[in-house]
């Protein structure tokens, strides 16, 4: 989970962009795969056999992450401009990733300007969700205002691109609302959405698609930084270790997306709805 890319933090969900394209490069070298939220929540997860996919996300849609020059390029310091020359650098890491989007669309203020940055994104395959219109905390609120600010989000999107779905939703701060699905499908103002996933916004390792413990209200990110401070164990770094010292928690493609291979002992944590691509070993 990512904010601002910036040379100058502002807080600890800011990032440097030496910072940003070290741990692109970790993920990189440690065979990681870029795929999007909506690619994760649909188990469309196509990538090549002995990698590990990991879902890219960018809060806030801060022009930190993605501002195209004149020519329609993206600026080789922003989020974008690093995530394309690591790429790149290491051709098998796709470059994609997901944004998800507020009124304050990349700090740009016409609706064309707005639908040029949206265009480009979805023209060059990143992945655009809903965060809801004004940002707003959704705890303790009520079913009328946690649609209203959902559907707005999605009004703000479809208005400026018919062509985006959106596919998945990240709550503000993390915090779900009084009823869980309200963030999974509802409407208002003549705006309906029904998304198949929503983000938190900590603090472990989202599970894998195809097992039981997949939660499609509740789906946990990583926010990236340093081991120090709350991030000595919950942040990138941290799980990267970690997961790096147990390569066997780590979610490995057998290079096929029309099956899910897994150890036959672990048959009993593997959702229903895959049993037709089963292929226990």
């Amino acid at each position: 989970m990512y904010h601002r890319v910036t040379d100058k933090p502002g807080g600890t969900d800011d990032r440097t962009p030496a910072q940003f394209r070290a741990e692109l490069e970790r993920l990189a070298s440690e065979n990681y795969v870029p795929i999007t939220a909506a690619e994760y929540v649909s188990g469309k997860i196509d990538i090549p056999a002995g990698t590990h996919p990991v879902v890219l996300t960018f809060d806030d849609s801060s022009p930190s992450q993605l501002t195209l020059d004149a020519m329609g390029t993206p600026q080789p310091n922003t989020a974008v401009g690093i995530l394309l020359d690591v790429s790149k650098k290491h051709p098998g890491f796709r470059p994609v990733a997901t944004f998800y989007v507020i009124r304050d669309m990349f700090g740009k203020f016409t609706p064309e300007e707005r639908a040029q940055v949206l265009g480009w994104l979805r023209d060059n395959g990143f992945d655009i969700g809903n965060h809801t219109r004004d940002h707003l905390n959704l705890l303790g609120k009520s079913e009328k205002e946690v649609t209203e600010q959902i559907a707005a989000g999605q009004k703000l999107i479809s208005d400026l691109d018919k062509k985006v779905q959106v596919h998945t939703l990240a709550l503000p701060y993390g915090n779900q609302p009084r009823n869980k699905q309200w963030a999974l499908h509802g409407s208002a103002n003549g705006v309906r959405y029904d998304y198949q996933g929503v983000f938190l916004a900590g603090y472990t390792p989202a599970p894998s698609p195809f097992t039981k413990e997949f939660d499609p209200v509740g789906l946990p990110r990583i926010r990236s930084m340093d081991k120090k401070g709350d991030c000595v164990k919950f942040c990138s770094t941290a799980w990267l270790d970690e997961l790096k010292e147990h390569p066997d928690e780590r979610y490995t493609s057998d290079g096929n997306p029309t099956t899910v291979a897994f150890p036959k002992f672990k048959a009993p944590f593997v959702a229903k709805s895959v049993t037709t691509k089963a292929l226990p070993y």
